[in-house]
């Protein structure tokens, strides 16, 4: 493999004093400025931070990307002990992608429409070594295996429409790793997969790094991923890095306010919702060309002293007895963590009110014709896609109900019917009394539209580009029939934009003036415009930092006491469900196979694929010990669903033939908490928690009275 084989004992990667501009009309804009990272053979370093504060211009940079207008105006990058610089644009495109790879966030925009997997991935051994197309074809067949993928000769045939994004995002990661690069780079590579997938490619990465020896760098807003893969961490706040150190330093001995932030604002198993709520970092990432003196992070910092955070550059310091971690910040040697009690989000408990909602056996099947010759011959053209499968569970006034599950698992459709998109095939969903499951939304009326109302995931796609927040948000005032008068909705547009704690003079801006955070607090605000009895939030905060996402959720439960209105949120993310819900409903592949209140759930019994999901599910926290459980293949087929228990292909639990021939009986555990499984109550409880907190402050007693 040409040059990976070179005997080289240093650091594969070194940034020196690195600082990186943008040239603009405006002039230079300062992305990153005196970045420094020392990366050895087989170390992997995350990179972690806000949108915006220079982690991917950092990569790219490093791939030498950034486009005409992008340049290093300062330091320099050395790789394997020769500066990038020096190398020749031949030289250039030699490395990249053979001793230098990189794995994008988005895989379907990384991948070759128009061209077989199997060409695309002959395509880096043929560029790169002198191969014959045989041995390219079997070097990235064997690859394919590597990376877990099921019959790797029918993915080389295949086109990227024809696998599933969790497949697209491995055979991305499969041509990243076919030349055995020495350095992967990792921009957000798990950002759109479910959980359980991610779980999968995460533990891939590490066994094919391992086996390579590579080195890499993983760009993440995931801290918990952070701490399942990586040695050290460079925290990064507005083109700098303020922390950097060993995973366990950063984490565990956090010195710099911003890195305090991000774990304030993320749902770690010690939060709740009442008693220990989310503290958001308040304020906005400067611009570039609006970075304050001193401190970048001073305006949004509670431990800003005038005349001492802003005098003038901050340089990094060491933190004595920890070797290799550092800070850059002026004042955190002063800093009293044991007694500093930031405030939080609202954290008064709601009381659950009357029954608002009632799913009664409900499914919803899709039916389509199977044009092909088999299916002619056969005269059985006629299939259904079966994406809910007798639904039933209640929610009530002021109540949160979460609906978790893989992708596919129907979460969605059944949002449609709820909203009137969709009708149901079978069963009942009544709302406030009236069973709305034949109901589409063009015949129901303005106050059973208005009553039901949605936050969807992605707040850029969502907005009318063309039209004013404030237009938008009248038009459903009016639409509704909430008010007419003029006068009284410019007014009730401004109380709404008090309610999401937006300035009242955004009502004149369109949303390209707003950020992705903002945006989404328009979507809540237009969804509560028609005083709602009732939200589905369907991944509301997945497309956010952590920091907004803890502003946005505060602001949703805010919201909810306010206008005591039943919130039915959609969602992958388990510690967010952990923290938010009141009551869970776990889906597989279109039917419910696990309902109960939060803890519950949380808690043996469970089923086992909500066993499966929590150990998939990323903690920031040392002190936490998770069980490993990776399900293996992928989700079956709505259209040729598993006889008996939908969930017998992946379980990790099967106890024999009746799992693949009878549907599993409701078994309840607790009065309300319900689980679908041959498995014996008595035997579910036997199990081990899937989390496990361990008192860190206690087990240094005991190791030190022992000693």
């Amino acid at each position: 493999m040409s040059g990976n084989g070179q005997a080289y004992n240093g650091p594969v990667l070194e940034c020196k004093n690195l600082c990186i501009s943008y040239f603009t009309r405006a002039g230079e804009i300062p992305a990153v400025v005196d970045f420094d990272l020392k990366l050895n053979q087989g170390e992997s370093v995350g990179l972690v931070g806000e949108s915006g504060c220079g982690k991917s211009t950092v990569a790219l940079a490093i791939m030498q990307y950034m486009g005409k207008n992008g340049g290093i105006v300062g330091g320099e990058i050395l790789y394997k002990g020769r500066s990038l610089a020096d190398f020749s644009e031949e030289e250039l495109r030699q490395l990249r992608g053979n001793e230098i790879s990189m794995v994008y966030q988005e895989p379907m925009a990384s991948l070759n429409p128009s061209m077989t997997l199997g060409k695309q991935l002959m395509e880096v051994p043929l560029c790169h070594e002198d191969i014959t197309e045989q041995e390219a074809y079997d070097r990235a067949a064997k690859m394919l295996a590597s990376v877990k993928l099921p019959d790797p000769e029918r993915v080389m045939a295949s086109y990227p429409h024809q696998i599933s994004g969790g497949q697209q995002q491995r055979v991305v990661i499969a041509m990243a790793l076919l030349t055995g690069p020495s350095l992967l780079l990792l921009d957000e590579p798990t950002t759109a997969l479910d959980v359980t997938v991610e779980a999968g490619i995460v533990e891939l990465i590490g066994e094919i790094a391992s086996e390579f020896n590579t080195s890499m760098i993983y760009i993440s807003h995931n801290l918990g991923l952070i701490l399942e893969t990586c040695d050290r961490v460079n925290v990064m706040y507005s083109g700098v890095v303020v922390e950097e150190g060993s995973v366990g330093e950063v984490f565990d001995q956090m010195k710099h306010p911003y890195t305090r932030g991000l774990f304030s604002a993320i749902p770690l198993p010690g939060a709740d919702k009442t008693a220990r709520p989310l503290v958001p970092i308040r304020g906005q990432l400067p611009l570039p060309h609006e970075r304050p003196r001193g401190c970048y992070f001073g305006p949004r910092c509670d431990h800003f002293q005038e005349g001492h955070c802003n005098r003038g550059q901050i340089e990094m310091s060491d933190v004595p007895g920890e070797p290799n971690h550092r800070v850059r910040c002026a004042r955190w040697r002063d800093i009293d963590w044991a007694s500093y009690r930031p405030e939080g989000l609202s954290g008064d408990s709601i009381e659950v009110g009357d029954k608002v909602l009632e799913i009664n056996a409900m499914k919803k099947y899709y039916e389509i014709t199977d044009n092909s010759i088999a299916a002619i011959l056969k005269g059985n053209r006629i299939k259904y896609v079966k994406a809910n499968e007798k639904i039933s569970f209640d929610a009530h006034e002021s109540e949160t109900v979460a609906i978790v599950g893989e992708s596919g698992c129907g979460k969605s459709t059944f949002a449609k019917v709820l909203m009137g998109l969709e009708t149901a095939t079978e069963g009942e969903v009544i709302f406030r009394g009236e069973d709305v499951s034949d109901f589409p939304v063009q015949k129901r009326s303005p106050e059973q539209v208005g009553s039901v109302q949605m936050v969807f995931q992605n707040p850029f796609d969502t907005l009318n580009p063309s039209h004013s927040v404030g237009a938008q948000l009248a038009r459903v005032i009016k639409k509704f029939g909430v008010e007419s008068d003029r006068d009284k909705v410019e007014q009730r547009v401004m109380e709404l934009l008090d309610l999401v704690k937006l300035p009242r003079d955004f009502a004149r801006r369109r949303p390209r003036q707003l950020s992705g955070g903002q945006k989404q607090r328009v979507g809540i605000a237009r969804a509560f415009a028609g005083n709602p009895r009732m939200v589905v939030a369907d991944e509301p905060v997945s497309a956010l930092d952590v920091s907004v996402q803890a502003a946005v959720t505060g602001l949703l439960m805010d919201i909810q006491r306010s206008y005591r209105t039943t919130l039915v949120f959609i969602s992958h993310d388990l510690s967010l469900v952990r923290y938010l819900a009141d009551r869970v409903v776990v889906m597989y592949l279109g039917h419910i196979v696990e309902q109960g209140s939060t803890d519950e759930v949380f808690a043996p019994p469970y089923h086992p694929y909500t066993e499966a999901l929590l150990s998939a599910v990323p903690i920031a926290d040392t002190s936490i010990e998770k069980k490993r459980i990776i399900l293996e293949g992928n989700l079956p087929s709505v259209m040729n669903p598993p006889k008996g228990c939908p969930f017998n292909t992946r379980c990790h639990r099967k106890v024999g033939d009746i799992c693949e021939t009878d549907r599993p009986p409701e078994i309840e555990a607790e009065p309300g908490h319900m689980i679908a499984c041959h498995i014996s109550l008595e035997e579910l409880r036997k199990v081990d928690p899937v989390i496990v907190v361990h008192d860190k402050a206690a087990e240094s007693a005991t190791d030190s009275a022992a000693e």
